[in-house]
């Protein structure tokens, strides 16, 4: 977006990095009045600052200077909490000796351990509602298996995203031609005359409300399935970038001929409450039980029955209490059937990374290997990358698995994040040869800066890291958000089939023929899941699957690209039939052959 440098801009502009300090006229005094009068993070911009470095002589959020002052020089650095309502000079900072430094450092604890330790249920409901999507209601799911029909049959991504296109000319062309095919196709299938119309006059502006609910039910049904529009939901997220791109510069014949925007932001249980008066329920405690999950697992009927009836008793008193005109009954069912949904996601997607956690404390020892059974690994040897002793490895996995797992416990933070990022009207992109194909590469910033808050988490509870930190996004490893939250989806399609192969394998020796085949084979059940796990952990966490040298290694999306050649090579390996024997189909659910 062209920015005029005679205008007046905004401290919030300003803090938001809509405006680069170059475009304005006093940008050193914005600059100051930003960081005096804020007290945001010098380095993100968009964070309450909590820490002073001495040395920088700058504030930081927690995350940013965990980031900068991780290594290096700077790691030598100290810090003291910082708040806007300090009034501590340079002068007085200097002049505070060791003993006045310690109390300074250690004061914001007391007033820490309180909010950790009360749980404020309402809080955190709220945070997650936020980024929760509302369950589909019967009238959309309508238009949901209308909009999957029309993108199963367009063609937009191969023809448009073509390298045969070096024109642009041509490009824009083909371009409308492929929206003005799904647009007019979409209100065709809805309403025969009114399609009709649509084509003769091609005036779309008069159908924008149709449009945009239409795509954001599409965008908010994804979220909550990730199986499911495997190759639609990238057509549409490609479309409606387009459209969003058409009122930039960039493509203006695409604006001319839509007049209106196509995207609105995805609904939300958050949302849905806050415009109906409703938020009041988020904070009554009795909701975790009106929305936990009933795992039936090694449980007698009789107890599933009462969690049932509790649950569902749970969901009828909120739904009484709060019901008013804005806000009926039913309406509060679904918000909280679909907390529920999020809490069955989490369940299928987080779990299997908390289980193979499990498996690798329960199996393996950091500090002594077992002979048989030893994780270290050498570059160079069985298509290795890396080199770690077993110590070094089981902490390299143990740290990839929890960051894993907290990365899939935000996904649908991280999801709603992406949304903005490939849709951003002012975040272009641009067709580049990545070596895996033709892509669109496209920054992404909103969830770069929350992927890095996340793996500063991470790096925090491990108090040593191993590996690189590096996260790809924007590049030709990751081309854009869309391959980002694709990447990670993989995460448990990976562990699930290991996670539930390895839970079965009790019941295998209750056949007699089968319980000789793995004695015979391996010595026994438990030697069986050892070999098996022992080779996962180290194959699947060596740095290999790059189609070259330089790619991959260590890095945060590499662990995941070593995890999937692990998978690839699968069949070769030697216990391959304990896999078949437990019913495993492979790991995207599509049968083996």
């Amino acid at each position: 977006m062209h920015i005029q440098t005679d205008k007046k801009h905004k401290l919030s502009d300003i803090l938001s990095d809509k405006v680069s300090v170059m475009e304005t006229d006093d940008g050193d005094q914005l600059v100051e009045e930003a960081e005096a009068a804020s007290g945001f993070c010098v380095e993100c911009k968009d964070q309450k600052a909590d820490l002073l470095c001495d040395q920088c002589d700058e504030i930081f959020c927690e995350v940013c200077y965990g980031m900068i002052h991780r290594t290096g020089k700077r790691s030598t650095h100290k810090s003291k909490p910082y708040s806007q309502h300090d009034t501590f000079s340079d002068k007085d900072a200097t002049a505070m000796d060791e003993d006045s430094e310690e109390t300074m450092t250690k004061a914001p604890e007391p007033a820490i351990s309180p909010k950790k330790a009360d749980f404020d249920v309402g809080e955190w409901m709220e945070n997650r509602a936020k980024f929760i999507p509302l369950r589909l209601q019967m009238e959309e799911r309508k238009y949901l298996r209308l909009l999957e029909a029309a993108l199963n049959v367009t063609e937009y991504t191969d023809k448009i995203d073509d390298a045969a296109h070096t024109s642009k000319a041509k490009r824009t062309v083909a371009q409308i031609k492929e929206l003005c095919a799904v647009l007019t196709g979409l209100v065709l299938a809805c309403d025969y005359k009114r399609g009709q119309e649509l084509f003769a006059d091609r005036n779309y502006e008069e159908h924008e409300e149709f449009f945009q609910s239409i795509f954001e039910i599409g965008r908010r049904h994804k979220i909550m399935n990730p199986e499911k529009m495997r190759t639609a939901y990238g057509k549409l997220m490609y479309l409606l970038a387009v459209m969003e791109l058409g009122k930039d510069s960039m493509i203006p014949e695409v604006q001319d001929m839509l007049g209106f925007n196509c995207v609105v932001p995805i609904n939300t249980v958050y949302s849905f409450l806050k415009e109906r008066k409703g938020l009041k329920i988020l904070h009554e405690e009795i909701i975790l039980l009106a929305t936990m999950e009933i795992i039936p697992d090694g449980k007698p009927r009789s107890q599933i029955q009462l969690e049932i009836k509790r649950k569902e008793k749970a969901i009828e008193s909120l739904s009484r209490r709060y019901q008013s005109k804005l806000l009926p009954a039913d309406d509060i069912r679904h918000c909280l059937y679909s907390i529920g949904d999020n809490n069955a996601y989490l369940r299928c997607n987080r779990d299997p990374c908390e289980k193979m956690l499990r498996y690798l404390e329960k199996y393996f020892v950091p500090t002594s290997p077992e002979a048989a059974y030893p994780l270290g690994i050498h570059a160079g040897a069985q298509g290795h990358r890396l080199s770690h002793d077993h110590e070094t490895q089981y902490i390299y996995v143990n740290q990839t698995l929890k960051l894993w797992r907290e990365i899939l416990n935000d996904m649908f933070k991280l999801w709603m994040l992406a949304d903005q990022d490939i849709l951003g009207a002012s975040n272009p992109y641009r067709l580049t040869q990545t070596g895996q194909g033709l892509h669109r590469v496209q920054p992404c910033p909103s969830v770069s800066r929350e992927m890095h808050r996340t793996l500063f988490k991470a790096q925090k509870k491990a108090g040593t890291w191993v590996g690189s930190s590096v996260i790809h996004l924007g590049d030709k490893n990751v081309p854009n958000a869309l391959m980002f939250i694709d990447k990670y989806n993989q995460v448990s399609r990976i562990l699930s089939p290991i996670c539930i192969m390895l839970d079965q394998l009790d019941d295998l020796t209750k056949n007699d023929g089968l319980k000789k085949y793995i004695e015979r084979k391996f010595g026994g059940v438990d030697q069986c899941r050892k070999e098996i796990l022992a080779d996962f952990f180290r194959g699947a966490f060596d740095g290999s699957g790059a189609d070259n040298f330089y790619d991959a290694g260590s890095c945060i999306d590499g662990r995941l690209t070593s995890a999937w050649n692990w998978c690839s090579q699968v069949e070769r390996k030697s216990y391959f039939p304990v896999f078949l024997l437990t019913g495993f189909v492979g790991f995207d659910g599509g049968g083996w052959n």
